[in-house]
């Protein structure tokens, strides 16, 4: 295991990071960008091994015990891997309590809630909560800034595989790797011939987008309750989306994002997000290139457009095939910051893009421990823009569950209500044998024009 050096050298933030401290001297009292999850750990539970793969993994990912620091106001911070910082496990027996599950998700939900100083806080928090003689709850909650949400799931998958190892199963694997090695990796990266390869690419990609909204930050509405909404896929729909993507050659996660797209298409109203033949979605991009950022928990994740085009009289299946091609070809110039685009833009300090529509695929297998049945369960993913979506499931597609997010100031009740309904009937259509050769325009029928003039209603109305 790596150890954090009480000596080490201050380390400056990324890209991403920076944009995180940003938005925090914006909302200094507001716990805006906090993610966490838990997992559900039922059957035979060796609590020792546990707990010690827990604390190895917590020391193994030098982020969670990142201290931030700058001198005076307004100066660009630093930070350093503080090891007074290391989170502490809390471990927390409410066998006791009426309803166990009840009393673990009250504590989580105070923790999950509490204002965040990234100035003096610890930015991360780790508990297991015992629920059951045969039941756990480990809880892990972070600051945005030092990590992603498949940082936590890297931080899940290895605390399993040191569980299992602990238990007889497996091989403890490899620790994960340093920050600094990640950020010397980086550095070669912005040296290099793909980076500038990759800024041709984005600004010949800027020059010919249209209208992409910019957001100032005191224009951040962060403290108002938003609308979501949850929908859970049944088998067979996991089934059909994988054989449809088979069939046209596709990954079923870019076959969920291009069908949720085209629906957004057909829904939303035509302003400078959507054209009569495009429409600008928002992707994340995991942004794990090479095999430091593969294994190191951190925030990685990068979030760049893409312009979709539709063409009414192509064929469903030559639609989602051409479309895919250019999410391929997209990827190749992913590990490009927004962040840096937006300053190449010329974005000026305090503004950045609005990120909105926004389609977000997880496709993260659960961790598995010996003997034990696991189950993730998300608690908090950090803010979202405008409308939002997001899929997780298990990496064959299986156990697919749909978030939608909106802000009521951009999207009436009514109208959500109508996505929640409307958006898994229309991606189960999509999946029918007989779509795929049908033009793409005779999936907007007679019930997504209605829902588009009335959208248009409550944007404009006369």
């Amino acid at each position: 295991m790596p150890d954090i050096n009480p000596t080490g050298d201050w380390m400056p933030l990324t890209l991403p990071q920076l944009d995180f401290w940003e938005e925090f001297t914006f909302h200094p009292d507001q716990p805006v960008s906090t993610v966490a999850h838990f997992i559900e750990i039922e059957g035979d539970v060796n609590e020792i091994a546990l707990k010690r793969a827990i604390d190895q993994t917590i020391g193994e990912a030098e982020i969670l015990s990142a201290r931030f620091e700058a001198e005076e106001k307004g100066e660009t911070p630093m930070q350093i891997c503080d090891p007074d910082l290391v989170p502490e496990l809390k471990v927390t027996d409410l066998r006791g309590k009426e309803d166990p599950l009840a009393s673990a998700r009250e504590l989580m939900e105070q923790d999950l809630t509490a204002k965040l100083d990234l100035r003096h806080d610890k930015l991360s928090a780790h508990a297991l909560y015992r629920v059951g003689d045969a039941r756990y709850l480990w809880y892990i909650r972070a600051h945005h800034i030092i990590v992603d949400g498949y940082g936590l799931a890297l931080i899940e998958r290895r605390c399993s595989q040191l569980y299992n190892h602990c238990c007889g199963a497996g091989d403890a694997g490899l620790p994960f790797h340093s920050l600094a090695s990640f950020l010397d990796e980086e550095n070669r990266y912005q040296d290099s011939r793909q980076w500038q390869a990759d800024r041709a690419f984005w600004t010949d990609y800027f020059s010919k987008a249209e209208g992409i909204e910019v957001l100032e930050r005191g224009d951040e509405d962060y403290g108002g309750p938003g609308l979501h909404g949850r929908f859970s896929f049944p088998s067979e729909f996991s089934s059909g989306l994988r054989t449809t993507a088979a069939a046209v050659d596709i990954g079923w996660p870019d076959l969920l994002t291009l069908a949720s797209g085209l629906y957004l298409y057909a829904t939303l109203p035509e302003t400078h997000k959507r054209t009569s033949d495009s429409l600008t979605l928002w992707l994340p991009f995991m942004s794990r290139w090479g095999s430091i950022g593969a294994h190191m928990p951190a925030l990685l994740v990068n979030i760049l457009p893409f312009r979709m085009q539709v063409k009414r009289s192509e064929p469903l299946a030559d639609f989602l095939k051409r479309s895919a091609a250019e999410l391929r070809q997209q990827r190749r110039h992913s590990r490009f910051r927004i962040e840096q685009i937006s300053m190449d833009q010329g974005l000026a300090e305090g503004s950045r893009y609005f990120f909105s529509p926004l389609i977000n695929v997880l496709p993260f297998n659960s961790p598995t421990f010996n003997g034990c049945r696991a189950q993730r369960h998300i608690l908090g993913s950090g803010p979202a823009d405008g409308f939002n979506l997001t899929f997780r499931g298990e990496g064959d597609g299986r156990e697919l569950v749909l978030c939608l997010d909106a802000d009521p100031a951009l999207t009436g009740t009514k109208e959500f209500d109508r996505h929640e309904k409307e958006l898994p009937s229309f991606l189960s259509r999509i999946l029918q044998p007989d779509m795929l050769d049908r033009p793409v325009g005779t999936l907007f029928g007679e019930t997504s024009s209605a829902a588009r003039l009335e959208t248009e209603a409550q944007h404009f109305p006369m």
